[in-house]
């Protein structure tokens, strides 16, 4: 079996500097250093020729982790795990891991405290969503892109279906995106505690003094401000 790859000192160096060379998007490359990390050090470097594919990593370039796609994701210690677009993780129909990077924010550092990998087959993943059908997604869904409405009254449409049967008895949580430009979509999420409570029975949701992912542990704390929103 061969040992990961770590990365070495100058591409850890290299990594932070991505967040500190573009101050205007500090505050996310932590995650796209993370993702990095992870396909550098488990997946030999993989690079998605798009990003609109279906997986991060796909089977085909997990060798050493059973064969099975692969999601990377950062989060906020104790926040949901956003998952992307609802109906397409409703369609998941094979087994995959879910890697995620649990961070604090220390001061101008944002540290990653906990980290998770379990893998996912279809029955669980099944059992998140509940009685939930694509049909009722597919409704939601075109209430929230329906452009009769405006984005208030498709806010407070979408709201009530949401906040009632089959979503409700889920899981799984659904997130209409809604802004005033042009943003219309249907996401969902997984809370912090049913990630454990799920995904990772027995596990510990605590930050660890030396989180590793398959015994690797992240290299460093990565440079990024605490996210400010405009007034």
């Amino acid at each position: 079996m061969r040992r990961p790859r770590l990365p070495s000192l100058p591409l850890v160096l290299a990594m932070i500097g991505l967040a500190i060379a573009a101050p205007a998007a500090e505050v996310q490359q932590h995650g796209l250093i993370f993702e990095q990390w992870v396909r550098d050090t488990f997946f030999d470097g993989y690079r998605p020729p798009s990003y609109t594919q279906p997986w991060d990593i796909p089977a085909s370039a997990n060798t050493r982790h059973g064969g099975v796609p692969v999601n990377p994701k950062a989060a906020k210690l104790g926040t949901p795990v956003d998952l992307g677009d609802a109906l397409r993780q409703f369609a998941i129909d094979e087994p995959f891991i879910l890697v995620v990077g649990f961070w604090r924010q220390e001061g101008d550092e944002k540290r990653f405290v906990n980290l998770i990998a379990p893998r996912i087959d279809p029955a669980v993943w099944r059992r998140l969503w509940g009685p939930i059908t694509r049909a009722d997604l597919e409704r939601l869904d075109a209430v929230i892109k329906d452009r009769s409405l405006t984005p208030a009254q498709a806010r407070a449409a979408a709201q009530k279906i949401k906040n009632a049967p089959p979503f409700t008895q889920a899981t799984i949580v659904l997130n209409p995106k809604i802004d005033g430009q042009t943003q219309r979509r249907l996401q969902c999420s997984l809370r912090y505690a049913d990630v454990f409570a799920h995904l990772v029975p027995g596990g510990n949701p605590e930050p660890q003094a030396q989180p590793a992912l398959w015994g690797v542990p992240f290299p460093s704390a990565v440079a990024s401000k605490p996210r400010s929103f405009a007034k």
